[in-house]
This record gives C-alpha cells, structure tokens and sequence, in this order.
C-alpha cells in the first residue's frame, strides 16, 4: 500500500509496500509556492526593484550635477564680468599712468629750462 506523509520540512514523503521511504519532488507549483510566488517571478520582481532603485539614484546624481553645473555657470560669468571690469581699469589707469609720464616730461623740462639753463648763462656771463 503507497501513502503519503510530510517530513520535518514539510516535504511529501512515500511509503512503498517495501518499506523503503522515499522523497517525492513536486513536477510543479504546489499551492504554498503559488502563495509565496515563484522563484522566478520573485526574482524578476527583485530586478526590477534594483533597475527602480538605480534609476533613481542616476536621476538624483543628474539632479545634483544640473545645480552644480548651474551654481558654477553663474559663478564663471560673475567672474568675467569682473574679469571685464578689471580690464576697464588697467587701460583707465594705463592712460593716467601715461599723462603722468608725459607731465612728469615736461616738468622735468621746465625746470631744466628754467634752473639749469639760467645758471648756465650766469656762469658763462662771468
């Protein structure tokens, strides 16, 4: 007579008429694996849950470099508007350097003009 009894883990077991047991292995789904889902199906779901949660980081990654490739947009043209406004005043104070040069000439003139040439002409007088 054949009957069907579960071991310890719950797995179908037969009794032959030999007295022999052995271990039946299901061909298909069973009710609890039907409940408990598929390994294959679980496995599916699992990928998918990691594909979601990786998308998720690359599109907070993306987030994060678009407002930090903002910040330094205007932080680059900040500095090339100063960098314009520097170059507006090295020719504004190349120019001042320039009269300076040129009046700092002429005083140079004048007084050789006036102090040296006088006491040159004195001293030839004499």
């Amino acid at each position: 007579m054949l009957l069907f009894k579960k071991d310890e883990q719950g797995e179908l077991m037969s009794n032959r008429a030999t007295g022999a047991v052995k271990k039946i292995i299901p061909l298909g789904p069973t009710r609890e694996t039907q409940e408990e889902g598929d390994p294959m199906d679980q496995s599916g779901e699992a990928i998918i849950a990691l594909l979601h949660q990786a998308a998720g980081m690359a599109h907070s990654n993306s987030e994060r470099a678009m407002d930090l490739a903002h910040k330094l947009s205007i932080q680059l043209r900040a500095a090339e508007e100063h960098i314009k406004e520097l170059e507006n005043d090295i020719g504004h104070f190349q120019g001042r350097a320039q009269r300076a040069e040129k009046w700092l000439a002429r005083i140079y003139k004048d007084i050789e003009e006036k102090f040296f040439e006088q006491k040159t002409a004195r001293s030839e007088q004499r």
